[in-house]
């Protein structure tokens, strides 16, 4: 099970890691309602068990889907690095070769200055994405904190270095499907990842390799 994991996880195209399109598109693609999100494929369609998506006005609902794709993100990155830390530990000029071990302990080991640049670089990108895709607090109601712009589209921070985003309304629905699919992969890796080598102390790329 765990292979075929990885082997999914690492076979999600690369069109995955594109961000959504910015703002001047059509309002259909702005708006927001269960039964026209991307991301509900056959056959499992809508899955939304709780019924959070059903009691959800169309600005909660932006906010769900900016928060799976943030999260998605984090995990498609997450389990990448799972794979890569273990793979070069030891291997390379990076901290003198000296982090070693399963990736879940392998940030304990860097230097602590590491953190300070961590920290600085996940504040610099969150306040981007706040100043982006939310409203000035001055300017929001107190009863709706956290309220997105009418023309942000979730997930769209600008940041498209390979230039992947297409400027058909279709295929850009088909990317925002593929991105939506791989993170929510990303996250349950992520999350296999770290289950497992909490459990017997062992990496991931030790798992294939014994």
């Amino acid at each position: 099970m765990m292979k075929l994991a990885l082997i999914s996880t690492l076979a999600g195209s690369a069109a995955a890691f594109a961000p959504a399109q910015t703002g001047a598109r059509s309002t259909s693609l702005n708006a927001f309602s269960v039964d026209s999100i991307p991301g509900a494929l056959p056959p499992v369609g809508v899955f939304d068990p709780l019924g959070f998506a059903a009691k959800a006005d169309e600005m909660t609902l932006k906010r769900y889907r900016e928060a799976e794709l943030t999260h998605g993100r984090v995990g498609m990155l997450a389990a990448v690095g799972f794979l890569v830390g273990e793979a070069v530990e030891s291997k390379t000029v990076l901290f003198n070769g000296e982090i070693s071990g399963p990736a879940i302990g392998q940030l304990a080991q860097v230097n602590p200055l590491l953190w300070v640049f961590l920290g600085a670089g996940i504040a610099k990108a969150e306040s981007m994405r706040a100043e982006i895709g939310w409203v000035e607090p001055e300017n929001v109601p107190f009863d709706k904190p956290g309220q997105l712009r009418d023309s942000y589209v979730p997930g769209d921070i600008g940041f498209d270095p390979l230039g992947l985003k297409p400027e058909d309304a279709e295929e850009f629905i088909t990317m925002q499907n593929k991105e939506l699919q791989n993170g929510r992969l990303g996250m349950l890796a992520a999350a296999g990842f770290l289950a497992q080598e909490l459990v017997d102390g062992k990496g991931i790329i030790e798992h294939f390799s014994s």
